[in-house]
C-alpha cells in the first residue's frame, strides 16, 4: 500500500529510508517549536504581546504536522512545513504595533471600544487572509504572474535582510550587542556574563556541527546550551560570593532562568488562541498592505523552497516540476489552518533539503516529520524552559540568519537599478527594525528607480500599484501610528 501510494520503487526508495530522512528533516527544523512561542509571546524582545506560551507550542506543532501532513499525502513531495522563520518577526514586530496602534487610534476617535478586539488578534485575520490569497492564488493558476510581479534581486534582497535582522535579534537576546542612550547599537562591557558563555558554547557548537554538515546540528546546539544553563545556574546556587557579583546577579540566567520540573506533560491548550481571528478589523485600511506583504512572502519562501529541493532531488522535468499547484495548495492550507490554530504564516522549509539529502524523495518522509510535530507538545516542559531564556536559541537566529544571508550574492550588483532598490531593502530591514517598513522603502524605490534608469517597462504593473499603496501606509497611516 506504502509503495503504491508514494511510489517508492519508482523514486528508487525505501521505507527505512524515507523514514530516516523525515527524522533528519524534523531534527534539522525542531528549533522552531521552541523559537515560535517566544516570538510570538514577546519573551524573546522582554515584552508581552498577549498570545500565550504554551498555547502558540501547541499550534505551531499542529499546524506545522497538518501542512506538512496534507504535504506528503496530497502533493508527495518529501518537503516539511512549519512557522516560517522571517514571517514570525514581522508578525510580532510590525504587523502587532500597527494594529495595536490603529487600536489606540480608534479608540481615542470613540469608533472603537477598548476591549473590542485584541492586536494579535488582528494579526492572525491578516495572516488567513493572505492564507486564503494564497490558495486562491493557487487554485486559478494565477502564482507565476505574482511572483513575477518582483524581480529575483528583490526577492533575494529580502531574504538577506530579514537574515541580517534575525542575526541582529539573536545577538541582542545573548546580551552581546545591547543600546544606550547615547549609542543605538554597541558592544555589551559584560562579556564575562553567563548569558554569554551560554550563548557561545550553543554557538560554537551549532557552528562546527553545521559546518560538518551534521543532521539536527541547530538542535544539538540549542540542547547544549540548555545543558549548560541547567549546569551554570546549579554551580552559581552554591557559590554565594560569586552569585553576588553584578555581573552574574543581574544576568537573565539569574532573572530569568527557570528549569523545567519534568520532561513530559499533557500537551499546552491552544483554546486562547484557536479560531481568535479578528476577521473583520484586519481589512482596515492600515493592514491591507500587511495582508499582500505576508502573501509575497509565503508565496516567496514557498517556491524557493520547492524550486530548491526539487533541484535536489531531480525531480524537475521539461524546466517544471511536477504535482506545483498542489504543493503551494498544502503550503496555503497550512497558513490557514495556522492562523486558526494561533500562530504566524506557515510555509515549506528549506531544511527539507537535509532529508532528501539522507535519500528522501517521496511524501512519506514528510508524514515522518508529521508525526514527530504531533509527539512535541508532550515535551511542553522542557520546550517552556528553553524559552524562558533566549541566550538559548541566540545562536540558532544566527545561523539561520547566516543561511539567508547567501541570498546576497544573487543579486544583479553589477545593474545599479537593481542593486540599489535590493540595498535599501535590505538596510531598511536592519536600521528601521522593522521588517515590514523595510520592505515598503525597497518596494516603494524599486518601480522609481527603474522608471528614472529608463528601465520602466520592465516593472509589472503591480509592482507600481503596491508601491503607491505603500506611499500612502507609509505618509498617512504610520504618521497616526507614531
Amino acid at each position: 500500500m506504502l509503495d503504491r501510494w508514494f511510489r517508492l520503487r519508482e523514486n528508487n526508495t525505501t521505507v527505512s529510508t524515507e523514514i530516516l530522512a523525515g527524522i533528519t528533516t524534523f531534527l534539522t527544523m525542531a528549533y522552531i517549536i521552541v523559537v515560535q512561542p517566544q516570538v510570538l509571546s514577546g519573551r524573546m524582545f522582554g515584552q508581552d504581546t498577549g498570545m500565550d506560551f504554551g498555547a502558540v507550542t501547541s499550534a505551531t506543532c499542529i499546524s506545522a504536522a497538518i501542512a506538512t501532513l496534507v504535504m506528503g499525502l496530497y502533493a508527495r513531495y518529501p518537503i516539511a512545513l512549519a512557522p516560517g522563520m522571517g514571517e514570525n518577526f514581522v508578525f510580532t514586530l510590525s504587523l502587532i504595533p500597527a494594529a495595536q496602534a490603529w487600536i489606540e487610534t480608534e479608540v481615542q476617535s470613540g469608533r472603537l471600544t477598548p476591549d473590542a478586539t485584541t492586536p494579535w488578534s488582528i494579526a492572525l485575520g491578516v495572516i488567513f487572509y493572505s492564507g486564503v490569497l494564497f490558495f486562491l492564488l493557487s487554485v486559478l493558476g494565477l502564482r507565476e504572474k505574482l511572483l513575477e510581479a518582483v524581480s529575483p534581486s528583490m526577492r533575494n534582497a529580502i531574504a538577506s535582510g530579514i537574515g541580517l535582522f534575525i542575526a541582529l535579534l539573536g545577538l541582542q537576546g545573548a546580551s552581546i550587542i545591547i543600546g544606550t542612550p547615547s549609542q543605538i547599537v554597541k558592544l555589551s562591557p559584560r562579556l564575562a556574563s553567563p548569558d554569554v558563555i551560554v550563548f557561545f558554547v550553543g554557538l560554537l557548537v551549532t557552528a562546527g556541527l553545521y559546518s560538518r554538515r551534521v543532521p539536527g546540528s541547530i538542535v544539538i546546539g540549542i540542547i547544549a546550551a540548555t545543558v549548560l544553563a541547567v549546569v551554570l545556574q546549579w554551580g552559581v546556587q552554591r557559590m554565594p560570593a560569586l552569585a553576588e557579583n553584578p555581573v552574574v546577579k543581574e544576568s537573565a540566567l539569574i532573572q530569568r532562568f527557570t528549569p523545567a520540573g519534568q520532561v513530559f506533560s499533557s500537551p499546552p491548550s491552544m483554546a486562547s488562541t484557536f479560531a481568535r481571528m479578528d476577521l473583520i478589523h484586519a481589512l482596515a485600511p492600515p493592514m491591507i498592505p500587511f495582508i499582500f506583504i505576508f502573501l509575497f512572502m509565503d508565496l516567496f519562501d514557498t517556491l524557493g523552497t520547492l524550486v530548491g529541493v526539487s533541484e535536489q532531488a531531480g525531480f524537475i522535468r521539461d524546466n517544471r516540476i511536477p504535482r506545483a499547484k498542489q504543493a503551494l495548495m498544502a503550503d496555503a492550507t497550512g497558513t490557514v489552518v495556522g492562523a486558526v490554530c494561533g500562530t504566524s504564516t506557515v510555509t515549506s522549509f528549506i531544511e527539507s533539503a537535509a532529508g532528501v539529502e539522507q535519500g528522501g524523495r517521496t511524501g512519506l518522509t514528510a508524514v515522518t516529520v508529521a508525526v514527530l510535530f504531533l509527539v512535541a507538545p508532550f515535551f511542553a516542559p522542557v520546550i517552556e524552559m528553553i524559552g524562558s531564556y533566549p541566550p538559548i536559541t541566540a545562536s540558532a537566529l544566527l545561523i539561520v540568519g547566516s543561511m539567508m544571508m547567501k541570498n546576497v550574492v544573487k543579486i544583479e550588483w553589477q545593474r545599479p537599478a537593481e542593486a540599489i532598490p535590493a540595498f535599501i531593502t535590505m538596510t531598511g530591514i536592519v536600521f528601521s527594525y522593522s521588517i515590514a517598513d523595510g520592505l515598503a522603502l525597497g518596494f516603494i524605490t524599486y518601480p522609481l528607480v527603474k522608471f528614472l534608469a529608463g528601465e520602466g517597462r520592465q516593472v509589472h504593473w503591480l509592482m507600481y500599484a503596491l508601491a503607491a499603496v505603500l506611499v500612502v501606509y507609509l505618509v498617512l497611516a504610520k504618521a497616526h501610528m507614531g
